[in-house]
């Protein structure tokens, strides 16, 4: 299933991409992270999870600059290039906006590149369509397809299949983890799909405002921690 767009693939040796050093985020007098450490690596998947409000989120932001520290230190990897998908995307659908114009809108694309992504997630034959007609699971794919074109060092994903049937997502994630290891991209993933991302994850922290519990994803889903959110059962459902 391997990408055109990766036939002159060089191999990048292994580099931190961003850091993040005893770093917390305070909004309204309240803080909403605290002491987070967190390094994400080219070629690995860093792994999010907690309940909602539990500062996935915001975690994420600050590590891509949308969010500055009140405390702590994020340090970035020179000329990095990162792409990102949020877990929401506002439409204004009064705009005269197709699948192809959106494609471009952060940046020039060709044509064929822009097309080759598309295709890797089964959106090329909706090109011309207007976002606005779109179903929620397939802007997720669109918006997918436009991070991969850009040939990211980091591809940061926040609940990236949202909406996509539960019966697709198993191929997407399939397909993340392709790029990852051709682009040899980090990845900083949020996530509920644990049954799917946990056995792919190389770390994963469990957070509620701060980092309850970190590791490789058999050692957090044997935690407590882990437990008393999903269950004593869930680690067998991650298949770990």
């Amino acid at each position: 299933m391997a990408s055109k767009l990766l036939k002159n693939f060089t191999v990048k040796y292994s580099q931190s991409l961003i850091s993040l050093s005893k770093v917390g985020v305070k909004q309204n007098d309240r803080w909403l992270i605290r002491n987070i450490d967190l390094n994400i690596i080219r070629g690995e998947i860093i792994t999010l999870i907690g309940p909602n409000g539990s500062g996935k989120s915001t975690t994420a932001k600050t590590a891509l600059g949308i969010l500055s520290p009140i405390e702590g230190k994020v340090k970035r990897h020179p000329n990095i290039k990162i792409a990102y998908v949020p877990q929401k995307f506002a439409i204004d659908h009064t705009l005269p906006l197709n699948v192809s114009r959106m494609m471009k809108l952060t940046g020039p694309i060709d044509h064929n590149t822009a097309d080759q992504a598309l295709e890797e997630v089964g959106m090329l034959h909706m090109r011309n369509a207007e976002i606005g007609t779109l179903s929620g699971g397939e802007l997720q794919r669109i918006l997918l397809a436009r991070a991969w074109a850009r040939n990211p060092d980091l591809l940061v994903l926040d609940e990236p299949l949202q909406g996509i049937d539960f019966s697709e997502k198993n191929s997407l994630y399939c397909l993340i983890n392709i790029y990852r290891e051709r682009l040899n991209c980090g990845i900083l993933l949020i996530s509920h799909d644990l049954h799917i991302v946990m056995p792919s994850s190389i770390w994963v922290l469990y957070f509620n405002g701060h980092i309850c519990y970190s590791g490789k994803p058999k050692d957090v889903a044997e935690s407590s921690e882990y437990a008393n959110l999903f269950g004593n059962t869930s680690h067998a459902l991650c298949g770990l």
